[in-house]
């Protein structure tokens, strides 16, 4: 096909997701043709630094052969077998007893699905799977932030804590709380300190719990770094605090780890580098590089033990999916996870996070910025109107999604999220030089919307 033809079948026959469909129409995609460690090229050849890794997950780029090679491998022997009625296969048995030899707390079994959103979406149920086990069928309300991202699912949907998830949607169900937002930033008081905001957020969800009813509160779910709510970092003391509530009121505490997940942070997981003890972990995105759909749920003792009991119940556990450890997709994360360890990925990200973040925050003092965060190789520049009050561009004029654009235009892929943040998460394997180019090419696009705004007179 040509380029045109190719836009033409793509407006008349693809739903993209986050995407305004109607402007879609008269755009049309940018069709992304190949890849070459951390760029990709349209389809004229142009490339781009891609700044997101995809959505947060190409960790080992657009061109790792290894991951094609264990799925060929795979393919020949066994291309697919379920789990289910006491089947299963090598492949997934070996990746299950890898994920929890890895995992940051002792865990006691692994369930597989193929995204974030249905791991996620499983912890749910089995949140209120384990209350009806343990004998508290009035203890099934599940708490999340505000600005918060789980997925996308009727229930995941329903603890992500971003408005356009719930606008018409009919969301959320009943039975999803939303406490604070841990964004200092944003939501901390005039001569508040970091500690202080934390214990305040904290002290918010116990008057949440307390409210609603403790014997009525289940669980609490949290992404280390918050990422499509706008790359929100903890403040200080936030998660100690946090869970001493949660033990405080026996509410289980799920960790999303599906963007923090094996190594974005600069530690292997997000739970590692915050100090937090989850009682189910779920992961997906570079736990295979993206290269094939592939998520899982860690669970504790605790909760399996309570499985169990129900599973004598009932004669079985009715849950799972056609693809759960599917032989290809656990492969690959196999290999993916070797060459984590091979190539001492986590000591790379050590090295370069340093200067993904120093290069952000010497864009701290540009009229347009606000604030800069990030830990590791995820990072944010959000834009302000008036960076004294933290006043905030009207939605309308898309002042995020115009620097984006810009920063295409400039060879490099960064995401605008609400409030006008801009996110950085490249792949894992970017080198510092790399790391220069894209920060230079994010300089020009800033410069060239600010440049923008003055002649709009915003």
């Amino acid at each position: 096909m040509t380029s045109n033809s190719l836009r033409d079948a793509d407006i008349a026959s693809v739903l993209h997701p986050y995407t305004n469909l109607r402007l879609h129409e008269q755009s049309g995609p940018m069709i992304v043709t190949r890849g070459d460690g951390v760029r990709v090229f349209d389809e004229a050849g142009n490339a781009y630094i891609e700044g997101m890794a995809g959505l947060w997950c190409a960790s080992l780029g657009f061109s790792e052969p290894r991951l094609g090679e264990a799925a060929r491998r795979q393919f020949d022997r066994l291309p697919y077998y379920h789990a289910f009625n006491h089947r299963s296969n090598e492949v997934g048995i070996t990746l299950a007893e890898t994920l929890l030899a890895m995992a940051p707390v002792p865990m006691s079994k692994v369930l597989f699905a193929s995204s974030g959103s249905e791991s996620n979406d499983t912890a749910i149920k089995l949140v209120w799977y384990v209350n009806n086990a343990l004998g508290r069928p009035a203890k099934k309300k599940i708490i999340a932030r505000h600005k918060a991202y789980h997925g996308v699912t009727v229930a995941t949907a329903s603890l992500t804590g971003l408005v356009n998830n719930h606008r018409d949607f009919d969301l959320p169900i009943a039975g999803i709380l939303h406490t604070d937002c841990p964004h200092f930033y944003r939501y901390g008081q005039p001569g508040e300190t970091e500690e202080a905001f934390a214990t305040r957020c904290a002290e918010s969800l116990e008057e949440l719990i307390l409210a609603e009813g403790p014997e009525t509160v289940a669980a609490f779910f949290a992404e280390p770094v918050m990422g499509a709510g706008g790359v929100i970092v903890p403040p200080r003391t936030y998660f100690d605090k946090i869970q001493a509530v949660l033990r405080k009121y026996d509410v289980l505490f799920i960790a999303d780890e599906v963007i923090c997940g094996f190594g974005r942070t600069g530690n292997m997981f997000g739970s590692e580098t915050f100090g937090l003890q989850p009682d189910m972990i779920t992961v997906a995105k570079a736990l295979s590089s993206a290269y094939v759909p592939i998520s899982a749920l860690m669970i504790n003792e605790r909760i399996y033990q309570a499985l169990l009991t129900e599973s004598d119940k009932i004669g079985t556990f009715g849950h799972g999916y056609t693809y759960t450890a599917h032989p290809i997709a656990a492969a690959v994360a196999l290999e993916t996870l070797k060459i984590y360890r091979e190539r001492d990925i986590i000591g790379h990200v050590q090295a370069v996070a340093p200067r993904l973040q120093d290069g952000l925050r010497r864009f701290a003092d540009h009229p347009l910025v606000g604030e800069v965060r990030g830990i590791g190789l995820i990072g944010a520049v959000e834009l302000v109107r008036d960076k004294a009050t933290h006043q905030n561009f009207d939605p309308k004029r898309h002042v995020g999604a115009t620097l984006a654009t810009a920063a295409q235009r400039h060879g490099v892929i960064l995401r605008a999220m609400t409030g006008d943040a801009i996110a950085f998460s490249p792949p894992l394997i970017i080198s510092a030089a790399e790391i220069d180019e894209m920060l230079e090419r994010f300089g020009l696009a800033l410069d060239e919307t600010e440049a923008l705004l003055r002649q709009a007179g915003t």
